[in-house]
């Protein structure tokens, strides 16, 4: 099965249509496109996407509807389909100032719309654009969420978030959540990443998700957390209240901690089972997102290049959870950044690791070789990782049950081979490299 998703993120429709052939052929099984909903056309920066206007049109920097009609056509228009998926934003509107700031679209929207109804008619998802979406009772009017309150899950739901106008699940709301969703469905979307979840209620969640139309639908959320703390207070709720999945912070906090100085692989065996990943049914697993290297908080998180490229063998490698890869396109503030995520997508690693994903896919994981600094596990019969994160070189030497003997396996980052042979078998692993060996390659 192919479920690893691309984060396109930034890129204009024209652009995810020009690499689509590419992205099948690598093997991704879906793409995550930024908000669709109408922000500044000319707004470039990515944080427009996040700001949307008005629910009733598809139009921003990226392309029309049009555009995604022809995207969501192409991804599904011959096997194997690549399922589209769309970041979605409930929790506020555009911060913009103006006098009827907390009204939208607002009167200015309103009379362009007025002005240029062939090309807001061409762009409309749903509804009368002739009229307003939302007024100031549709909004949270209790201020900002101060330093003191992100650990307070009711601040955090009910406030402004960096000055967003924040909205309330009143009826409205509701109603215009609810259609818009329902339109989405209709031009063929295949599933949905919420932003900034934890600040949602669980009223505007179900609202939204918990329909028959709309459940089988590939649903996930960001539910960001930074500490136990965090999780106890904005992650467990979440998984009890909701059926959806959510990105697994739990284990990327273990991934950050195993591969950094001091820390150890073991962590990695089995981390659900001590509580640091979430549940495989639930998960979307991670080691670089938006966030990280766009916001200056978050930018510790990063981890280190070769750290970043084992972790993904970690992520595409194991059993469980949906893997996420983030490709931008330079948009990092930071120089260090330029060309680290831009076609990491389709690099010859990171290509060899979804290949491997997808054909290990429901395979069952055995750990063969756990250390502080080495990993070694099977795939089922077909498949075996080996992570060393030493600065040494590592000879390892495992039991070869349960792996097809004799066989002929090739690692596909390097492209080496060998006969699997005997009960035990030997395994030089160069320092701060993995290797994923797949038989019948």
């Amino acid at each position: 099965m192919r479920d690893v998703i691309l984060h396109a993120f930034n890129w204009t429709y024209a652009d995810i249509l020009a690499n689509l052939e590419s992205i099948r052929e690598v093997g991704y099984g879906a793409i995550l496109i930024p908000p669709p909903l109408y922000s500044d056309p000319a707004g470039a920066p990515w944080w427009q996407r996040y700001q949307p206007k008005d629910y009733r049109v598809l139009l921003s920097h990226l392309g029309g509807k049009r555009d995604l009609e022809a995207l969501i056509a192409a991804c599904h228009s011959r096997e194997p389909q690549v399922r589209v998926y769309a970041d979605l934003v409930l929790n506020h509107m555009a911060n913009e100032a103006r006098d009827d700031r907390y009204d939208f679209p607002g009167r200015a929207e309103l009379e362009r719309y007025r002005r240029q109804p062939a090309l807001y008619e061409e762009n409309r998802l749903y509804g009368d654009l002739a009229t307003g979406l939302f007024t100031a009772g549709d909004f949270n009017q209790a201020g900002e969420i101060e330093a003191g309150e992100w650990s307070d899950r009711q601040a955090v739901q009910l406030q402004n978030l960096s000055g967003l106008p924040d909205l309330r699940d009143s009826e409205r709301v509701l109603q215009q959540q609810h259609q818009m969703v329902e339109a989405l469905v209709g031009m063929g979307f295949d599933g949905f990443r919420v932003d900034a979840i934890k600040h949602v209620t669980e009223r505007m969640i179900d609202n939204i998700a918990d329909r028959p139309r709309v459940r089988d639908l590939f649903w996930f959320g960001e539910v960001l957390t930074g500490s136990e703390h965090d999780e106890r207070v904005f992650l467990g709720p979440f998984l009890r209240e909701t059926w959806i999945s959510a990105y697994d912070f739990p284990l990327f906090s273990t991934i950050r901690e195993a591969f950094g100085p001091g820390g150890s692989l073991r962590a990695l065996a089995c981390p659900e089972c001590e509580g640091n990943a979430l549940p495989w049914d639930r998960a979307v697993t991670f080691v670089v997102n938006h966030d990280i290297p766009h916001n200056d908080v978050f930018r510790q998180w990063l981890l280190d290049r070769q750290d970043e490229h084992l972790a993904h063998a970690y992520i595409l490698g194991r059993d469980g959870g949906v893997p996420l890869i983030y490709a931008d396109l330079d948009e990092s503030p930071h120089e260090a950044d330029r060309g680290r995520w831009r076609d990491a997508w389709k690099r010859p690693d990171l290509a060899a690791m979804v290949r491997f994903h997808n054909a290990v896919h429901g395979l069952p994981m055995v750990m063969l070789q756990v250390t502080d600094t080495l990993l070694v596990f099977r795939r089922g019969e077909r498949g075996l990782v080996a992570i060393n994160k030493a600065a040494d070189d590592q000879w390892t030497e495992f039991g070869t049950w349960g792996l097809r003997n004799p066989g002929a396996f090739r690692d596909l980052i390097h492209g080496h081979e060998l006969q699997m042979t005997g009960e035990r078998f030997g395994l030089f692993v160069p320092a701060r490299t993995c290797q994923m060996w797949l038989a019948g390659a």
